[in-house]
């Protein structure tokens, strides 16, 4: 005897709703059309003005070496390199295998990813950083947001344990930690201990440019 009931109910709610969203398209039709040529103007105006700050934008990445996956010479460089950028994913390498497998990766996600500088640098040859950033296994990404090393991705093990992982999967969790830009995922940071590295206690290491 209730069914009956609660389908009419039921049916009283849903049309509710769909006169809610109807109503809020036929405000937002009216709206357009109230526009006149000076208001056109103006979100034109307004939108010319994006489009140029993000032109500008990725104009300064470009000359900071975005959009490319390059090697940092020298561990004195590496300061002036996070500083710069607000974002930049560096890998600490040494030559073998598995960081053959992150730098195929790291060279997709750079040309991808033209608001994340993508770096890497000689574990081996960097013994100051290396200790400073408490590198221990290789490969290891550091994910730096604002001159902080803010998360790592060490070795394979959050990427299935493998080296077979495809691209996505790196993007994916270079994304939760809010180091590139990715539509459609979560932007749930991940917990990590945050290390500066503005400071150098080490004269050879100074982060001037």
């Amino acid at each position: 005897m209730e069914n009956p009931k609660v389908q009419e109910i039921l049916e009283k709610q849903l049309l509710s709703v769909a006169k809610a969203v109807e109503d809020k398209l036929d405000d937002e039709i009216t709206a357009i059309d109230r526009l006149d040529i000076d208001d056109l103007e103006a979100l034109r105006e307004r939108r010319l003005q994006q489009m140029k700050k993000m032109a500008e934008k990725r104009n300064r990445w470009i000359s900071l070496g975005h959009g490319d996956y390059s090697e940092i010479p020298v561990e004195k460089e590496f300061f002036s390199v996070v500083k710069a950028s607000d974002r930049v994913v560096c890998h600490f390498y040494r030559e073998n295998w598995p960081c053959k497998v992150i730098d195929k990766h790291m060279s997709i996600l750079a040309k991808r990813h033209i608001e994340t500088r993508f770096v890497k640098i000689n574990a081996e040859k960097s013994p100051f950083l290396a200790e400073k950033l408490k590198i221990q296994v290789l490969p290891t990404l550091a994910l730096i947001k604002n001159a902080k090393v803010d998360d790592y991705v060490v070795g394979f093990d959050e990427l299935g344990g493998t080296d077979e992982f495809n691209t996505e999967e790196l993007e994916e969790r270079l994304a939760k930690a809010q180091v590139i830009f990715f539509e459609g995922e979560s932007s749930i940071k991940t917990s990590a201990q945050t290390r500066s590295v503005r400071q150098s206690t080490n004269p050879d290491s100074s982060d001037s440019e």
